[in-house]
């Protein structure tokens, strides 16, 4: 008979494959299983509510598909994978599995379960000092406070009518004093999901994340379960920070690029993230985006002594400074002109990319006052100003907003009523003479329409007589040098 399975007819082929099938059948017949049992075992098959493993004996295990899913509702597993088990009922024909023990076994397996450290299951039952009632196969269990979870546990009612899976760490007086651990259980769950999760990621991808805490150096992120990266608050947004909660709140979802992995043996990894490189750099498009000369709005970001930073575009600042703030007015601080959130209109002034620096200016966008001011202040004119400041050498008036002239003391003590100058007050009006208007050098100079018969205001004025006997002069030496 064995030469018959040694031809190349494909009934002999199919013959010893019988043959091969029922020889490996054979040798599993000897192996048995018994409740509490760990299979190590490959997915033979997957269904639409169970998946099918084998179990190394003759018969197959089979496990709730729901079991298996991940936190997404998907099952992270495929045919061929193996998988840690237990068993938790078994028939001449089936062997039901379970990730851990379940109801399904019994009382007398809970000692097995302490001493090989085989995951139980529980359902959370109350509330007590220091702690939690949970059910175990119907014996009362107590897990502290402190063992529930691996993060702080800040409402512990929440965990109350839950069934979890659990390690017993301690199994005394014939099970009258059993108390157990989900932390323990969650924490090696945890380190082979770090493992998964390093082992296909490398620094620079881009990957989802859930804001877990919020701190005021930065943003904890929960990258994959149990997997926490912190973004610090410089890497929140290409705009400025003040607090971590202006860009991101616990819960939220966000996206995260991964600067920075290092792994330490024995140890939780540390990661960098960082939000906003999950964007360009919006400095790299500033020469599309901006150049000198344009008007454009921005919102007051930050105030200091020299002048404000408005911001034109995320992650973009210029500066105001101080001087730039008013034509209309001395600016001593700049919170006088404008307020932080403020939305204002400036006027780029200059554009350097290599410092990351702009020059921007509000006064430009509102028009210079001085522009023209030759054609408004004639000398000569009479106008009524508003005294703003007195001074040793002379006093400060404006004329309007913007434009100040002065009156030297010399042309306040040749007036012809100069007790009224020194009078005045600021904020006090009174009409006085145009003098001299230099644009250029924005100066205006003022006198008094009645000064005394020493000065010589009137030269800025046309003078009828004087110029007639210059003609009547001039006419008269032009006949005697025609007589000689």
């Amino acid at each position: 008979m064995t030469e018959k399975f040694k031809g190349n007819d494909p009934e002999d082929m199919d013959e010893m494959s019988f043959e091969e099938l029922f020889n490996s059948y054979d040798t599993k017949i000897g192996q048995e299983l018994k409740q509490g049992d760990m299979v190590e075992g490959k997915i033979i098959s997957i269904g639409k509510s169970s998946v099918y493993i084998d179990t190394g004996t003759k018969s197959d295990g089979v496990v709730d598909k729901i079991e298996l899913l991940d936190e997404n509702g998907e099952l992270p597993f495929q045919v061929n994978d193996t998988l840690k088990l237990y068993v938790v009922s078994l028939s001449e024909s089936e062997v039901i599995l379970s990730r851990a023990i379940s109801g399904a076994g019994k009382v007398t397996m809970l000692e097995d379960a302490s001493r090989n450290q085989t995951p139980v299951e529980g359902k959370v039952t109350g509330v007590i000092k220091g702690g939690f009632d949970v059910d175990i196969l119907g014996k009362r269990a107590f897990c502290p406070v402190s063992q529930m979870d691996v993060r702080y546990v800040e409402n512990p009612e929440d965990y109350v009518g839950q069934t979890h899976h659990f390690l017993i760490s301690r199994f005394e007086e014939g099970g009258r004093n059993i108390v157990v651990s989900r932390r323990d259980l969650l924490n090696e769950q945890i380190k082979e999901e770090q493992k998964a999760f390093l082992a296909k990621v490398s620094e620079g991808d881009v990957v989802q994340g859930c804001v877990t805490k919020l701190m005021p150096f930065g943003a904890f992120i929960e990258v994959a379960p149990g997997v926490e990266g912190m973004a610090h608050i410089s890497e929140l947004s290409w705009s400025r920070v003040e607090k971590t909660d202006e860009i991101v709140q616990a819960g939220d979802m966000v996206t995260v690029k991964l600067l920075k992995i290092e792994t330490r043996e024995g140890d939780t990894p540390k990661i960098s993230l960082s939000i906003k490189q999950v964007d360009a750099n919006p400095w790299d498009n500033m020469g599309s985006a901006f150049k000198p000369g344009d008007q454009v709005m921005g919102k007051v970001v930050r105030l200091a002594a020299f002048g404000a930073f408005v911001e034109l575009a995320p992650g973009v600042d210029g500066l105001v400074h101080i001087s730039e703030m008013s034509h209309t007015k001395r600016v001593l601080r700049p919170e006088d002109v404008v307020q932080e959130g403020e939305q204002v209109q400036v006027v780029i002034k200059t554009i350097d990319q290599d410092s990351k620096r702009i020059s921007l200016s509000i006064k430009d966008g509102l028009g210079d006052p001085w522009t023209g001011i030759t054609t408004k202040y004639i000398p000569g004119s009479v106008v009524n100003v508003t005294l703003e400041k007195k001074e040793t050498f002379g006093f400060f008036m404006n004329l309007e907003p913007g434009v100040t002239g002065l009156m030297p003391i010399s042309n306040i003590r040749n007036a012809v009523s100069s007790g009224d100058y020194d009078r005045l007050k600021p904020g006090d009006s009174i009409p006085v003479l145009v003098q001299e208007v230099d644009e250029d050098n924005r100066r205006i100079t003022l006198g008094s329409p009645e000064q005394k018969e020493s000065d010589d205001w009137k030269s800025f004025a046309p003078d009828p007589k004087k110029e007639t006997m210059g003609t009547m002069e001039s006419l008269f030496r032009e006949a005697m040098n025609k007589k000689k």
